[in-house]
């Protein structure tokens, strides 16, 4: 069984790899249902988890489920038209991958086919995400989620409840999915959400898209060095970070671009005019 050393560092690099991977959601039908109110999902998808496992430690076990009838199908999507070589056949993938899920559950095998559906699904909610909020809106959203995150790290709310959300299994050794697990560390399923969302918002600009994904890779694996000092981080932080990043480089080229010529310039493009 990997360290948790390498284990944590090995679910940051997949946040990375997230952001890289993405591309661009089809509108179709969402852009009907389009409001800027959506962005306010990413917040509250943690504060409403946490509130209901807190107020009613048996949520965790209607999340299991709901992760487990939900995952493969949006992982299924994913394969299909969001991720780089999607192809229809390629959703018949999700039948092997949650196969291995569970009969290898607790070996790494079976860690890592378990990881791979949930990354998938989160590629599909995060691209369904875009196309229902403008980038402006769901950008800020994502800065939110990681404030949301990191107050309640901070003031000791998530751990509880974040506890028994790992715990929670459903019957028959059945796979869970509502969390990302690989060796001895554990990220939630918002982690992984939030860098397939951050992927998905860049998707139509590649290189701000690498640049982010690298940004995730290296701030996460620093930001893990925190966890010598503290048990618990909020891994949402370095995702949020690395977007923040990415549209003020992305503001900087854009007004260099439309920055005014200088007097002297204007007078050389006049005078080689006339």
């Amino acid at each position: 069984m990997p360290s948790f050393a390498v284990s944590i560092c090995f679910l940051s690099l997949v946040q990375a790899v997230l952001v890289a991977v993405a591309r661009a959601f089809p509108p179709g039908i969402l852009m009907r249902l389009r409001s800027r109110w959506w962005a306010i999902l990413p917040p509250a998808s943690i504060v409403v988890v946490i509130a209901a496992i807190s107020a009613d430690a048996g949520s965790a076990d209607a999340l299991t489920y709901l992760a487990l009838v939900t995952v493969p199908p949006a992982a299924a999507l994913a394969l299909a038209r969001l991720v780089p070589g999607a192809k229809s056949p390629l959703a018949l993938a999700v039948v092997p991958l949650f196969v291995a899920a569970w009969i290898w559950a607790g070996a790494v095998g079976g860690e890592l086919a378990g990881l791979a559906l949930t990354a998938l699904a989160c590629i599909a909610l995060g691209g369904a995400l875009t196309t229902l909020v403008t980038p402006r809106w769901l950008t800020l959203g994502v800065y939110a989620m990681a404030v949301v995150d990191t107050c309640l790290v901070a003031s000791d709310l998530l751990q509880g409840p974040n506890n028994i959300l790992n715990e929670a299994s459903p019957a028959a050794g059945l796979p869970r999915l509502q969390t990302a697990q690989f060796g001895s560390a554990v990220m939630g399923f918002g982690d992984l959400f939030i860098a397939a969302t951050v992927g998905m918002l860049l998707a139509t600009r590649r290189r701000s898209q690498v640049i982010a994904a690298l940004l995730v890779a290296a701030l996460g694996l620093a930001f893990n060095l925190l966890f010598l000092v503290v048990n618990e981080l909020p891994t949402t932080v370095p995702v949020a970070l690395a977007l923040a990043i990415v549209e003020a480089l992305d503001r900087h080229r854009q007004r260099r671009r439309v920055a005014p010529a200088s007097p002297e310039l204007r007078a050389q493009l006049l005078s080689g005019a006339s």
